[in-house]
């Protein structure tokens, strides 16, 4: 039974950019944090506004919360109601007389496929728990993700030891089958502005680029070592010349290394050491009628200390959708505040890279938008005093830096590339005082032209100019945030306030946010 939506009313309205314009996307959150809490980690519902709660209409990106975080949003409406009339799933018909059986039937007919960004437990677990609420009648549910993470899952989740297979493949019980997602897009799906998505649900389309999350020991993985095969068949690679159970890149120069993840979809490359960069995905969610667009990010660290940096081509791709006003919002984890140190990120954001990597976006989409006074130049300064700016780096990141003048050590991650990559970072000294912007960034428009050069320099204190907000009615909506259950403020309240600050010296123009469980929000 489909239903005309119904007014929103509940103590979380939802969100709309845009209001002059009818939403397309409407982004249920059902887990907005990075845990220590299992019962609201990582889990977003997206859907068509056009579809109307039909079936196989709502795609879950991510679900280390899934049926619990249903649940929730629907006891409410608890009441042997038809319809839902409030929250998130305002005009979703209710079957049952129960919040738990219609999360279920949420599920089962709702839900036409669970995208997953990597295989990290608090981004699939729900999914794995709630499988055995699925039944034969309703067809095998679709798990989409990369080549990788499908091996990492099959390997390690459904595989009759960690949980039961309950997949349609190697004899399993049929309730779950993959779909694994061509890196970068399929270039034969789709036309025009379309294509290289593939369709995940009705109304939606999707394209899922790689990023990198961290760093671990490299396993070798039989079916990564068969993607390998085939995408360096297709590419002209030679396969004796290379080991498919990994290969040595100069990271130190990851320009110059042969090594290229588009080319490699689901490989993971053996670095210094053994050690390989974690992949995980950002995901291009598209509704197709009215163009607009989302990206959803998994866990994903800077380029800046990467082992693989790939974030620079989520940032090309987002560029023309922005100046597009296609894509209005970007989901994107947050996962600590300034005072961890590089090597205690463990492959998340903290706000001054986070910032980092919005001036490569800003920058891209300055440079489309403004092609002949957009200037890229080498300009070379002296070395300069300490300034203000240098205090917001943490006390480890301090220590580390006095190590590495002693030692002369330029170590990847320490204060010194911190520094280098922290453009638009002002001093923290009161959580509870407001900032102000920092003096080495100028928000006047430049008459001759944009200087961004930064981008490619070690000096800290080049100026930014742009002539507009680049990233203006862009929403960033932070997720993942790691709460530390102790009894002072919540954690989001200081990523939030520092985000805030470097962004407006940054002078990018986009508003940062941070969900909470059950919010909805209107594209």
């Amino acid at each position: 039974m489909q239903q005309a939506e119904l007014p929103y009313v509940g103590p979380n309205p939802p969100q709309s950019v845009g209001p002059e314009e009818a939403p397309g996307l409407q982004i249920i959150v059902l887990g907005p944090t990075g845990g220590p809490r299992e019962d609201r980690v990582t889990g977003l519902l997206v859907r068509s506004t056009s579809t109307r709660w039909s079936s196989n209409s709502v795609v879950a990106v991510d679900a280390g919360t899934l049926l619990c975080g249903i649940i929730d949003i629907l006891e409410p409406c608890d009441n042997h109601q038809e319809v839902s009339n409030q929250g998130a799933f305002a005009g979703l018909a209710l079957p049952h007389n129960n919040a738990p059986a219609n999360a279920a039937h949420v599920f089962r007919h709702i839900i036409g496929a669970v995208c997953i960004t990597h295989p990290h437990l608090d981004h699939m677990s729900a999914f794995a728990i709630n499988t055995p609420v699925l039944e034969a009648g309703c067809g095998a549910k679709t798990l989409a993700a990369l080549p990788s993470v499908v091996a990492a899952i099959k390997t390690h989740v459904f595989n009759d030891v960690i949980w039961p297979n309950l997949s349609d493949e190697d004899g399993g019980a049929g309730l779950v089958t993959y779909q694994r997602l061509m890196e970068g897009g399929n270039p034969m799906m789709g036309r025009g502005d379309d294509r290289g998505y593939t369709r995940v649900c009705e109304g939606l389309l999707a394209k899922c680029l790689a990023i990198s999350h961290g760093r671990c020991r490299q396993r070798s993985n039989p079916e990564s070592e068969v993607q390998h095969r085939l995408s360096s068949a297709a590419f002209g690679f030679d396969p004796l010349r290379l080991n498919p159970r990994g290969y040595s890149v100069s990271f130190d120069e990851p320009e110059t290394g042969y090594f290229s993840p588009s080319r490699s979809p689901g490989f993971r490359v053996a670095g210094k050491d053994g050690w390989a960069a974690v992949e995980s995905s950002a995901f291009f969610i598209r509704e197709p009628t009215t163009k607009r667009e989302v990206i959803i990010f998994g866990d994903v660290e800077p380029d800046t200390i990467s082992l693989n940096p790939r974030n620079r081509r989520v940032w090309e791709a987002a560029a023309p959708k922005i100046v597009a006003s296609q894509l209005r919002a970007i989901f994107i984890e947050c996962s600590y505040n300034d005072d961890v140190d590089d090597a205690s990120l463990y492959g998340h954001l903290c706000p001054r890279h986070l910032i980092d990597e919005l001036i490569v976006l800003a920058q891209k989409v300055t440079e489309l938008k403004h092609p002949e006074s957009f200037l890229m130049k080498k300009r070379k300064r002296a070395s300069a005093p300490d300034v203000p700016g240098d205090t917001a780096l943490s006390p480890k990141s301090k220590k580390a830096a006095l190590a590495g003048e002693k030692s002369g050590s330029s170590r990847r991650g320490s204060a010194r590339t911190t520094r280098r990559h922290t453009r638009a970072r002002v001093a923290l000294e009161d959580p509870n005082d407001s900032m102000e912007a920092s003096p080495y960034v100028s928000h006047a428009p430049s008459e001759v032209g944009i200087d961004l050069s930064l981008a490619e320099s070690s000096d800290p204190l080049t100026a930014l100019q742009w002539p507009e907000p680049p990233l203006a009615g862009l929403l960033v909506y932070i997720i993942h945030i790691k709460d530390d259950l102790s009894d002072g403020p919540p954690p989001q309240e200081r990523i939030l306030q520092e985000l805030k600050a470097q962004g407006e010296a940054a002078g990018l123009g986009c508003e940062f946010r941070v969900p909470t469980r059950g919010e909805s929000v209107l594209i």
